[in-house]
């Protein structure tokens, strides 16, 4: 399969799945909810990062990429809210349409990328990897490495605020009679 194939089935997999999990009214936040992104990303990783940059521009580039998807990650937990579900006691969670949007436009944005890598810009792409000495598979990995931050943040975050859900004090509403 070609790098651009296995990129736009990282995008769709990543997509699908965090949008499936997480949109929505009342979404419980289970062991299955926190451990499948989990389990995802430890058997993504090994298959597509072969030899990550350790030095120069490339690693430069995929640490940038981490700390993008670690913003975004962060970002996408601001859209959702978690609680303690008044029928059950246990922690869910909500997240609408901004939350969508953001995860549509980030993915939808590193296809295209993808795509244009091919399609769009690749003598520039070429010229400026050649310049900067960025080799094709640290293009790749922090482009994965993206996607995995942004995952791992938004579920690290699902799961914190998860843990301390039922802590919480509920607000103070009228008094009963």
């Amino acid at each position: 399969m070609s790098t651009i194939g296995q990129a736009m089935i990282i995008n769709g997999a990543v997509l699908i799945a965090v949008l499936e999990a997480d949109l929505g009214p009342h979404r419980k936040i289970g062991k299955l909810r926190i451990l499948r992104p989990l389990l995802m990303t430890a058997a993504i990783v090994p298959l597509f990062i072969k030899s990550p940059a350790t030095h120069g521009s490339g690693l430069a580039l995929e640490l940038a990429a981490v700390v993008a998807g670690l913003i975004v990650g962060l970002l996408a937990m601001t859209f959702t809210t978690v609680y303690t579900s008044p029928t059950t006691g246990k922690p869910v969670s909500r997240a609408g349409f901004a939350y969508a949007a953001l995860w549509i436009v980030v993915v939808g944005a590193r296809a295209a990328f993808s795509y244009g890598t091919e399609h769009w810009f690749a003598q520039r792409l070429g010229r400026w990897m050649v310049d900067h000495q960025v080799t094709t598979d640290a293009l790749t990995d922090a482009l994965l490495l993206m996607a995995v931050a942004m995952t791992l943040t938004r579920t690290i975050g699902l799961a914190t605020r998860a843990a301390t859900a039922g802590r919480r004090v509920p607000a103070a509403g009228p008094a009963a009679e």
